[in-house]
């Protein structure tokens, strides 16, 4: 199993949460979800949550000291997989899926013993799916958009590059049924200033287009322009495939 962490923000019942989640453990589902057909919850309120029910930096070590003792007991007693957390209206919520929970109370007294302060709730129950892991913590393709396109703004600012500096950004879209409505799409972009390059081709042979425009790439921005093109593409049997530009300095 290839094991790497992806975190971002959504909106979960009218609050903001934020979602850390195993994104290398969603290559192994099929398998998993036979070997582990239990998820199970730690549910932790926070003592003082922000404002917006985050979590602060003077409680984030604490947290991040039960999630470790949590890791280490859920390791001790070999009974499953953790597979993300929340955060998220005052609660952080740490997720499993476990194999067995005859052990259940083992690993929570061994892992929580040090943490009496805290008012923590727990629980488990069948999902041989894996729902909670698909449908709560996996992202959908925007909000998966959204932690590449931060990703992207992230490597531009270690290069000192102004994200509020308008520069040409070119999109890349390949087209999900056949390209029949090629013609109207390429309208519609250029009805929007964009300008479009020649055809290209996927490895699997899929057609596609390149198209760019003046725009800046600072987080908000970016973020509001590819949600729309997402909804734009998607109308006319495309899919959109990313964002590059070149490094800008003020």
């Amino acid at each position: 199993m290839q094991e790497y962490w992806e975190l971002y923000m959504k909106n979960l019942e009218g609050h903001p949460a934020s979602i850390q989640f195993n994104a290398g453990i969603s290559m192994d589902i099929e398998e998993f979800k036979y070997i582990y057909p239990i998820v199970a919850f730690v549910k932790v309120k926070l003592k003082e949550p922000s404002e917006f029910g985050m979590l602060t930096k003077d409680e984030e070590p604490e947290i991040l000291f039960m999630e470790d003792k949590l890791e280490a007991s859920l390791i001790k007693f070999r009974i499953g997989k953790y597979v993300g957390r929340i955060i998220s209206n005052g609660f952080v919520t740490f997720l499993y899926y476990l194999q067995f929970t005859y052990n259940w109370q083992d690993f929570l007294a061994f892992a929580l013993d040090e943490f009496e302060s805290y008012e923590i709730t727990n629980g488990y129950q069948d999902d041989g799916e894996w729902n909670y892991f698909k449908k709560l913590l996996y992202p959908t393709p925007k909000e998966w958009q959204l932690i590449q396109n931060h990703k992207v703004c992230d490597v531009l600012k270690t290069k000192e590059d102004n994200l509020h500096l308008a520069r040409a950004i070119e999109h890349k879209l390949f087209f999900s049924n056949g390209d029949e409505k090629q013609d109207e799409l390429i309208s519609r972009l250029e009805a929007q200033g964009f300008k479009v390059q020649p055809e290209i081709e996927s490895e699997e042979g899929i057609k596609g287009l390149k198209f760019y425009r003046i725009d800046k790439p600072f987080y908000h921005d970016i973020d509001e322009l590819t949600l729309y093109l997402i909804d734009l593409l998607e109308e006319h049997g495309a899919s959109y495939d990313g964002w590059e530009t070149s490094v800008v300095k003020s």
